[in-house]
């Protein structure tokens, strides 16, 4: 035997032998669940609580004990359209912006933990 026809013989059963590729589809099907699993657990309960917060901060009224994002507690004066005017103590008037109102606090406090 020569060497060429050798080397044709080892490429033409080397060229059967190789397995061949799984579809395009089933290699982006491991990003694709990455993608769903990250939407799942992270993105779409973020957006449920931005929404809650909307809501609550535009509910807001005169006489509402609220907490802002820095943590300073305070009773709603005034609601505008994009600021709150806060009395934080006796004389102590501020102006917040409304949406870095972070809680409104229920009348009569907060329930004690073991209740």
């Amino acid at each position: 035997m020569s060497t060429p026809s050798i080397l044709s013989a080892l490429a033409a059963a080397g060229s059967a032998a190789a397995p061949e590729a799984p579809p395009a589809w089933l290699q982006f099907l491991p990003l694709v669940a990455m993608g769903v699993i990250f939407w799942l657990l992270i993105i779409r309960p973020q957006m449920r609580r931005q929404k809650e917060h909307q809501a609550k901060v535009s509910s807001l009224k005169k006489g509402d004990q609220v907490v802002t994002a820095g943590g300073l507690v305070g009773k709603v004066l005034k609601v505008d359209d994009h600021y709150v005017d806060l009395e934080l103590g006796a004389g102590v008037k501020v102006k917040a912006v409304k949406a870095t109102i972070g809680d409104i606090i229920p009348p009569g406090g907060a329930q004690p933990a073991n209740d």
